[in-house]
């Protein structure tokens, strides 16, 4: 009987204690969901730098990458004749040892280029393989072929250590060209020339990082211990590649799992990382030289009356679209030209100001309309983009409330295909797009934009980038300038060339400039050094790990 009292005694304090371990348990659960876990990063006593991101490469060949996930790679690994200063626009010398020597006629670009230089394979570096390297650019047909073959017309080395290139034309902003990533030295015995002879899982160039090991989801990059500089502040880069999933890449930096994320997180993510920041881990935010703007069809009404244009102009709110839309997340500019270029002048702003309801009223009633008789306008924009299709509808409710109506806009919206095919075709009164640029010079903000090869001025545009962009735009004027701004070499000059492109914009309206991107990265508090350059490119060899006594 004892024994019978004691063996359901003994049953039901075992029940119990597993109710208890099964009630903390969970009630550590539910602590651990609902606070942040502090960081823990399985990298911390390793002087190699885990990066997360959601940009796969398609290829890591120079000659036919033409998309910032391969780009990124190639800027860490290979080397140009020219580059950027970290963090700058400003152009300097890379595997050239000068600025080019050019001839009077601007067409001859004679170059000095670097000694001592090796491959990551051991073959030297010198003027042969840089002109062996920018031909296979041109030759092989890849994407981004085109940027050098409409300019260049000849490469020839004319000694061990320099460099001639002939071009086509005169084009000033040549060595911006030649600072694209992809325009680097290659090896001669790791790659060949000819119509589509790419490597796409090699990358041998000369930079301060080898490429390891390159994987659908990860890439490993070693230093180079025969580097011709300074080595880098690390020991090497662990990259993770979340491929479209920034989830993933949200989650693993929360955790700790990595060191550093960028490219590319959801603006929720973004703004949840900034509001968390503090004693949890760094921001490090860059000014962007993505431009996003409205194009006007000139030759649609109501948008051929240049008042009605400019009314446009004054009634947009940037920092309205800012704050609501894209949570603070942008930089509104008042030009094509990004603030990053100092030719940048803000005279959307200094003409119509912004938000200007005032100036908007005049000049439609100037242009015969009102509440009653409206200037109805559609607005289109790629389906696929959900942030342009909040953009487009704050426009128009910022439009009603404070017009009443005489403006109606109207969005619309069209799968990305049709879009930009529609948009060169003259479909579209107005649409909003956004504008990667090739190269970091303001040419690239300008002659995409406002310049024609065939057309009048009250024809429009028939044939020419102008067209291609939807606005039609034609001036004899800015035809004249940009061609000026291609040939003159002197700075200032070209400086104020650009100024009077910007004030031709200002007063034609065939564009009315948005914002332009922030970029933003994020670092444990153990990370220092995390640079974002305006050309999106992302320097590893400036970060380094450091002890919290360290600073």
């Amino acid at each position: 009987m004892i024994g019978n009292k004691l063996s359901y005694i003994w049953r039901k304090l075992n029940q119990l204690s597993r109710y208890i371990f099964l009630f903390l348990f969970c009630f550590a659960l539910v602590l651990g969901c609902n606070s942040d876990p502090a960081p823990q990063n399985n990298n911390v006593n390793s002087d190699r730098i885990s990066v997360g991101t959601t940009l796969k490469p398609r290829t890591l060949d120079p000659a036919d990458n033409y998309e910032l996930a391969g780009l990124n790679i190639i800027y860490n690994v290979a080397e140009s004749l020219y580059t950027y200063k970290v963090g700058t626009t400003e152009i300097e010398p890379l595997l050239a040892t000068a600025m080019p020597q050019i001839d009077d006629n601007g067409l001859i670009y004679t170059i000095p280029v670097r000694e001592g230089v090796t491959f990551h394979d051991g073959t030297p570096f010198n003027a042969e393989a840089m002109a062996f390297s920018l031909q296979r650019f041109i030759e092989n047909g890849g994407k981004p072929a085109f940027l050098l073959g409409d300019v260049i017309d000849r490469v020839e080395a004319t000694g061990e250590y320099e460099l001639k290139i002939s071009l086509k034309q005169p084009f000033a902003a040549f060595p911006a060209l030649l600072a694209f990533p992809g325009a680097c030295a290659v090896s001669p015995q790791a790659y060949q020339r000819g119509a589509g002879e790419f490597n796409p899982s090699i990358l041998i160039g000369t930079g301060k990082y080898k490429l390891a090991q390159f994987k659908s989801d990860s890439i490993s990059l070693d230093i180079n211990e025969n580097y011709w500089g300074d080595a880098p502040a690390n020991q090497g880069v662990n990259m993770q590649v979340y491929a479209g999933n920034s989830a993933n890449l949200f989650n693993s930096f929360k955790t700790g799992a990595i060191d550093v994320a960028y490219q590319s997180l959801d603006p929720q993510q973004i703004e949840s990382l900034i509001s968390g920041a503090e004693n949890n881990w760094k921001v490090i935010e860059g000014s962007g030289t993505v431009v996003n703007y409205l194009v006007l069809n000139l030759q649609q009404e109501p948008l051929n009356q240049p008042e009605v244009r400019q009314a446009i102009a004054s009634i947009v709110n940037r920092a309205l679209i800012n704050d609501r839309v894209l949570k603070g997340q942008a930089e509104p500019i008042y030009s094509l030209i990004p603030t990053a270029f100092d030719s940048y002048q803000a005279t959307f702003e200094q003409l119509y100001g912004d938000g200007n309801v005032a100036k908007a009223q005049e000049l439609l009633t100037k242009a015969g309309y009102s509440e009653e008789n409206p200037a109805i306008i559609e607005i289109w924009h790629p389906s696929g983009s959900i942030t342009r299709g909040i953009v487009a509808d704050t426009i128009k409710a910022y439009t009603e409330q404070e017009l009443g109506g005489m403006i109606q806009f109207i969005p619309n919206s069209v799968e990305s295909a049709s879009f930009f095919g529609n948009l060169s075709q003259g479909i579209y009164p107005t649409a909003l797009v956004d504008w990667y640029p090739d190269f970091l010079d303001p040419d690239n903000y300008i002659q995409p934009f406002m310049s024609c090869n065939k057309g009048s001025f009250n024809v429009g545009c028939e044939e020419g980038a102008a067209q291609s962009r939807g606005s039609f735009y034609y001036s004899d004027r800015a035809n004249q300038l940009i061609q000026q701004s291609r040939t003159e070499q002197d700075l200032v000059k070209r400086q104020s060339i650009f100024g009077e492109l910007q004030e031709l914009l200002v007063q034609d309206v065939p564009y009315v400039p948005l914002w332009q991107t922030k970029d933003y990265a994020f670092a444990q508090n153990s990370i220092d050094g995390v640079t974002i350059n305006p050309s999106q490119n992302f320097p590893f060899w400036t970060i380094k790990r450091v002890n919290n006594s360290d600073g």
